[in-house]
């Protein structure tokens, strides 16, 4: 795993925390917690897969959370062949 881009090893602690639908989705707080990862590198990371489509935002409220999405699921799953 320590060969793997820092992104997809991202990716891969969002899967395995269980964000992968918007019922299960996480704000960037509680993924900073979760990862123990600064904020501003959290919203980084968020960004950069969002972009790949590895990443989903939902709106709960007014706060934005977020999850794992079918294709990140997939890349992350990819990783193990």
């Amino acid at each position: 795993m320590d060969d793997l881009p820092d992104d997809i090893r991202f990716l891969m602690l969002l899967h395995n925390i269980g964000a992968i639908s918007p019922e299960r989705s996480l704000s960037v707080e509680e993924i900073s917690r979760w990862t123990s990862t600064k904020h501003e590198r959290v919203r980084e990371k968020l960004l950069e897969l969002t972009g790949k489509r590895y990443i989903s935002v939902f709106f709960s409220g007014d706060q934005e959370k977020y999850y794992v999405t079918v294709d990140g699921i997939r890349k992350v799953l990819s990783t193990y062949s």
